[in-house]
């Protein structure tokens, strides 16, 4: 039997044991040698059988301790739907709908449910405070003076730095800094593009990859994505003749929330080399994993450097900051050439107060607590939204990030229900912003970034029942 079989079918016992109740919510597993002498198999078929069990949430590991039944493995409701394969054959932009979401962040007094960003209490914003008056004393001008093109030499040390926790291979010359990760998508497509090519992006997608797209006169395909394990192999293999680049989240996307299985971004990265596809490569959420380690991106299985590893600090650290960075792999020289006539430079204050954050693992021990927090608001929103919204809603199960894709009933229109929602002073974004497509009407994403209070619950409830409502 092969290898590949066994694992899942271990997987599959230990499920079935969860679902039916014979493994009790936070019950200890077998340890890792137990199961394997009792199947006879191998460490490593059952590490992948425990790591399947993982990635749909229903054992989770404590360090030293073992593997635990998840608190979420008790769900009553199902994942959402995995969308349709669709080209831009047909498309209509969400550019109205977009601006309407956007417009209501005039007021402070409307609960943003709607907004990619986290609240202001989750970040450490009286230490980044500090950090701007150290710079600004420490640099001899202030941080008033242009920079290389290719950025913060410090910043890009740190980033290289740290990306030794997923095995990478960077050193500070592989890295651009970019005002964001947006600005670093946008400087990759310039590089590998021009009007007319193809890009091929995950559905349901975050909907500024769609805006830069059309900027930039691309044809869009859109591929489906598994509410869990990401983008659809087999609908990419079917369209690749066409496609010029590739533009996925591999690390829980925005807004499913998914995380490609590790085999599934080896087979990914040595699809594209063959058929030589750059891959831009979104990576803002891969440092707010709920599990043990922080799942590696694709660009550490890019020998070939087809990949540009995207990312900045605007969801875990500064989003007014505007700091991010690219690995461009073999379109370095390009990038920083489009860089310097765009901008010449980025502000270096900013990259310099990053970098000295990140130094003495103040940035990790941030991190740690940031995602404790999400996580603990990630369970306790999928609770309450079970508990207040129609029994046949829909509702993603995110290994990280901080974003949550709620399916409702076929005759709910989200974008008409926000109108609603917004007389109560609560904002969400409607589905319909996350595709060129007509679909997803019935959709919804939440930002669950916020600080935990009576108001969210209040108005997770007062939601629950507006949909409810609304048919």
């Amino acid at each position: 039997m092969k290898k590949e079989v066994l694992y899942v079918k271990i997987a599959s016992i230990i499920e079935e044991q969860i679902v039916n109740g014979t493994l009790k919510l936070g019950e200890k597993l077998p340890s890792i040698r137990t199961v394997q002498k009792m199947y006879h198999v191998s460490i490593n078929t059952v590490k992948q059988a425990f790591l399947e069990l993982e990635s749909k949430s229903l054992i989770n590991s404590r360090p030293r301790l073992g593997y635990y039944v998840s608190k979420t493995s008790q769900r009553r409701f199902s994942l959402p739907s995995v969308g349709m394969l669709s080209s831009s054959d047909g498309e209509k932009q969400p550019e109205d709908l977009i601006d309407k979401v956007y417009n209501s962040l005039k007021n402070k007094e409307v609960t943003q449910f709607s907004l990619g960003v986290p609240a202001q209490s989750m970040l450490p914003i009286a230490k980044l405070n500090k950090g701007v008056i150290h710079m600004i004393r420490k640099l001899d001008d202030g941080g008033t003076s242009y920079e290389p093109a290719q950025g913060s030499v410090n910043l890009r040390r740190s980033v290289a730095k740290w990306s030794m926790e997923f095995e990478g291979q960077l050193t500070e010359d592989d890295l651009v800094t970019t005002s964001g990760a947006m600005n670093a998508i946008f400087n990759c497509l310039l590089a590998v593009t021009k009007p007319g090519d193809t890009i091929a992006i995950e559905t349901p997608v975050y909907f500024g990859t769609i805006q830069v797209a059309k900027s930039l006169g691309l044809q869009v395909i859109e591929i489906p994505a598994h509410p869990l394990t990401g983008i659809d192999m087999d609908a990419l293999r079917k369209y690749l003749p066409r496609i010029n680049v590739c533009c996925f989240t591999a690390n829980f996307s925005n807004p499913l929330g998914s995380l490609m299985p590790e085999d599934h971004k080896i087979q990914l990265v040595k699809l594209l080399t063959e058929h030589n596809i750059p891959l831009i490569e979104d990576d803002l959420y891969g440092n707010l994993y709920f599990g043990a380690t922080r799942p590696k991106p694709c660009k550490a299985y890019d020998e070939e450097g087809i990949v540009m590893w995207c990312g900045s600090f605007s969801k875990t650290l500064a989003p007014g900051y505007r700091v991010g960075w690219v690995a461009p792999g073999k379109f370095k020289s390009k990038i920083i050439r489009q860089k310097l006539l765009q901008t010449i430079s980025t502000p270096i204050l900013y990259q310099e107060v990053i970098a000295d954050f990140m130094e003495h693992g103040r940035y990790d021990h941030h991190l740690h607590q940031f995602r404790n927090k999400l996580y603990a608001n990630c369970l306790q929103y999928q609770q309450a939204i079970e508990e207040y919204f129609p029994d046949n809603t829909k509702i993603g199960q995110p290994q990280g990030g901080f974003v949550l894709w709620l399916e409702l009933d076929k005759r709910v229109d989200t974008a008409a229900l926000y109108d609603t929602a917004m007389r109560h002073q609560i904002s969400f974004a409607p589905g319909r912003m996350f595709t060129l497509q007509d679909r997803y009407h019935n959709c919804m994403r939440l930002n669950f970034a916020l600080g935990w209070n009576e108001r969210i619950y209040a108005d997770l409830k007062c939601l629950g029942k507006i949909v409810k409502n609304a048919f």
